[in-house]
């Protein structure tokens, strides 16, 4: 059986929307929903010898039930024909769910939670998560336009083959057009975006222009010639890094990115372009983790 689509869920505003998402994804992709819940210790303090917490001797399990049948129903709503299973784990939230990864095609994930000791779904949550994930992470932000394309972030890092990969079967599964931009400026470290950047820092402007170029065609070329049906438009921005693909999430239904790019500190997990994104985009983020 394929892997499921898994959604943490909270019983938060933003959970519940991504039930909604992930019950969109599972159903274009043709496979299972995993409803997860995650109980931990309401405190980071567990006392010596203490036994693990249970929900139902502490009384709450109807309310956990209650909230993901709540969960089944907007899934169910979303996508009628998908089969969902409900899975209440214990266990602190940031491991069960990655442990759910290794055996999911897509974790969905909101952008903010309750804000308390049960949370899934705190900011810094789904950075760790997009970060440890076995498989691509989908933060859900700004509402999704099913009639805008996919923006594809490319940084021609070896590392960013899977994302291109990823967007291009996600712009074919939703029917849309991908848009994939490349944003340069003239500062040979594109890790480097200080107060003091200058876009005119490098004398030979065009040159490097063109070998920005050379870059965005040899990284989509492979992919666009597997996937002929998809209509790829290449855009190469000359702009601030994380501010060029911010704006440009705007008009973008999805956008997807690789964990880290080229630059950076070697052994980062999630780069700073990609956390900007997870934290300023104008619409749902997927990052896609490289090889291991």
């Amino acid at each position: 059986m394929a892997n499921p689509v898994v959604v943490g869920v909270d019983g938060s505003p933003s959970s519940l929307h991504a039930v909604e998402v992930g019950a969109y994804e599972a159903a274009l992709r043709g496979v299972g929903l995993r409803l997860v819940h995650a109980f931990g210790w309401p405190s980071t303090h567990v006392p010596p010898g203490a036994p693990a917490w249970n929900p139902a001797v502490a009384g709450v399990r109807e309310l956990v039930d209650g909230m993901l049948v709540e969960a089944g129903q907007r899934a169910r709503s979303i996508a009628p024909q998908v089969e969902i299973t409900r899975e209440v784990t214990a266990g602190e939230p940031l491991p069960v769910l990655e442990s759910e990864s290794r055996t999911a095609s897509l974790a969905v994930v909101g952008s903010r939670g309750l804000g308390t000791f049960g949370s899934l779904l705190l900011g810094p949550t789904a950075v760790h998560l997009a970060a440890h994930a076995r498989c691509p992470v989908l933060v859900v932000r700004g509402s999704p336009k099913p009639g805008d394309p996919v923006l594809l972030a490319v940084d021609g890092s070896p590392a960013g083959e899977r994302a291109i990969e990823f967007a291009f079967d996600e712009a074919s599964l939703r029917g849309a057009d991908l848009r994939a931009v490349h944003v340069w400026n003239t500062w040979s470290e594109r890790s480097w975006e200080g107060t003091g950047d200058s876009l005119n820092a490098v004398v030979d402007v065009e040159r490097h222009r063109e070998a920005e170029q050379r870059l965005l065609d040899d990284a989509l070329s492979p992919w666009q010639a597997r996937h002929p049906q998809v209509a790829v438009e290449r855009c190469l921005l000359r702009s601030r890094i994380r501010q060029g693909l911010i704006d440009a999430s705007r008009d973008a239904q999805l956008v997807v990115a690789g964990a880290r790019g080229r630059g950076g500190f070697t052994g980062l997990l999630l780069g700073s372009v990609c956390q900007a994104l997870l934290h300023h985009a104008h619409c749902p983020v997927t990052v896609v983790r490289g090889k291991e």
